[in-house]
This record gives structure tokens, sequence and C-alpha cells, in this order.
């Protein structure tokens, strides 16, 4: 019998691929007919440079600009939703929240990614935290970094750790 509620942590270093295997695990998980739920957050590049984060209901497909790179105009700390290298669109937050605040019930849930506003300030996406402690998943993907791999094994010590290994180049 299939044990219901396993959360998998998927971590590694910025740039790894954490999103990548996320994505392909929700479409392996959608060809077989699962229902997926939850968000992806893939980046935008210009010219080689990661710019911006962009989120995707996984239910609707639906996809929304979340958050573009902090500009030495908008300075320090200031209004608004931010970390260091962020600044994050309130709206999307708000509605991925929403997203993840429906998505369970669910076979897979995908979380990309709880990072310092969830996990250090209690901000963004609070839903995501909330849908992984319901349990109500066979499986849940909850992506965080490297360095806030201690906060989150704090928070779920029974999950399972899965490192992503950046691709070497060929």
């Amino acid at each position: 019998m299939k044990r219901r509620g396993r959360i998998f942590l998927v971590t590694g270093a910025i740039g790894s691929g954490k999103t990548t295997y996320c994505r392909r695990r929700v479409e392996e998980m959608q060809r077989s007919g699962a229902d997926v739920a939850g968000v992806l957050s893939p980046a935008r590049f210009e010219a080689g440079v990661k710019t911006g984060i962009d989120v995707v209901d996984l239910r609707s497909g639906e996809r929304r600009p979340l958050a573009h790179l902090r500009t030495v105009e908008e300075g320090g700390p200031g209004e608004g939703v931010y970390t260091r290298r962020w600044r994050f669109e309130p709206e999307a937050l708000a509605w991925a929240n929403q997203a993840l605040a429906a998505a369970t019930p669910c076979d897979l849930l995908v979380v990309d990614e709880l990072g310092p506003l969830e996990l250090e300030q209690g901000r963004g996406w609070t839903a995501g935290l909330a849908a992984v402690e319901t349990r109500a998943y066979d499986e849940a993907l909850v992506v965080v970094r490297a360095d806030l791999l201690g906060l989150a094994l704090a928070r779920w010590p029974e999950a399972e750790t899965h490192w992503i290994e950046p691709a070497q180049p060929g």
C-alpha cells in the first residue's frame, strides 16, 4: 500500500536544475492521468542572463510574471516584497497563494519554491506551507535552496532530501 503525504525536498545550488527536475516529474505524472497541483517557478532569461521568474499554476496552466531582478535604483528595503536579489509582484504572489490554497487534495503537490520569504520571514507562499502540512497528497515536491534546507528539515523532519547536481559540461 502506498503511503500518503510523502515529502521530497528538492534542493541544490542556484541554477542546478531544481525547477527542471520538478517540471519533468509533473509531465510524467500528468501523462499517467494523475491530479497534479501547485506551482512551478521557471526562470526568465535575456541574453543568457536570468532576469526574472514566472509562476505557473499547474492545474490551470496559467503563467504570470512573479519576480524581477532588483536594480541599483531600487536600493534598500523600501516598500513591497523582496529578497536580496528579487523584487516580487504582490498580485502574482497572492494569485499563486490562492492556487496553493486550493491545491490539495491531489496526487502530486509541487511547491517551487519555498525560500527566504516563507521559511525566514513568514511571508510569500504561506498557503504552500499549509498545503504541504495537510498531507492530502501522495507525494509533494518542495523546492528549497541548499542554504535553507535545515529550516525545511526542522519543519518536516521526516522529509526525504533529493539533491540536484548541476549538469556537467560535456
